[in-house]
């Protein structure tokens, strides 16, 4: 019987490493503006509200932000020294990571009061929940598992056609997997959250037009999911945020 375990065991490792990775294209559904000064690192909705986390050293902010007018409702300004990243609402308040600081703030979600400074135990880059526990990137190809004092209860390796998927960035809980960004890249890619292998990737190529981008124009990074399951995506310092659907190719 333990002979079967193990086989069967090889054999589910197998069918996962192997699956076959569904391609997306995007449908614009809806355009919103965007704030283009925003060099956006982290972005989700929570009971109705769309949070915003900004990036570069002396240009980093928090915000609570109205979809409609891309205006900020709320806003933090932070100390030069730090570089935000990714953030999410977990046990009712706000988490948000530093780049290279190896800290976390939290903050009352609802006023963006200060609330508590965190050691955090490497780079931070994308942050989202599941609603159990944080999920967090650090540029490579790993996804930390954590708890609300981010000890880490599992590390996943991300793998697309059995090979490592480096640069996870911003990342989204949706129906079950993580979607992330792949920094510099036009794809997103969906990950099973148990095995680490994507099981699809989204081609975003041309989403923001090329008469578009100017000077200050960065990459791909943003996607949130409000509570009608809409899906919305940005970039770093991009003048519209999109509603999108997908289609298969």
């Amino acid at each position: 019987m333990r002979i079967r375990s193990i086989i069967a065991a090889a054999l589910f490792v197998a069918s996962c490493s192997t699956a076959a990775l569904q391609e997306y294209r995007l449908e614009v559904v809806n355009t919103y503006p965007h704030d283009r000064s925003s060099y956006t690192q982290g972005l989700f909705f929570h009971d109705g509200k769309m949070y915003e986390t900004t990036g570069e050293y002396g240009n980093s902010t928090i915000r609570i932000v109205d979809l409609e007018s891309g205006e900020a409702l709320k806003r933090v300004n932070l100390s030069d020294n730090y570089f935000l990243e990714g953030s999410a609402v977990f046990d009712n308040q706000l988490y948000v990571l530093t780049w290279t600081n190896h800290i976390a703030f939290l903050y009352d979600k609802d006023s963006l009061s200060y609330v508590a400074t965190k050691g955090y135990g490497r780079q931070g880059w994308g942050l989202t929940t599941d609603g159990k526990q944080l999920i967090a990137s650090d540029g490579s190809a790993m996804l930390y598992f954590m708890d609300g004092s981010f000890h880490v209860q599992k590390r996943l390796k991300v793998t697309m056609d059995s090979r490592p998927v480096y640069y996870l960035n911003e990342l989204e809980w949706i129906d079950g997997k993580v979607w992330a960004n792949v920094y510099t890249k036009d794809y997103i890619v969906i990950v099973n959250p148990e095995t680490g292998v994507v099981e699809g990737r989204i081609d975003c190529t041309g989403l923001l037009p090329a008469e578009e981008y100017t000077n200050t124009t960065d990459v791909l990074n943003g996607i949130a999911v409000d509570e009608k399951g809409r899906i919305f995506l940005t970039g770093k310092n991009w003048p519209h945020l999109y509603e999108i659907k997908l289609k298969k190719k």
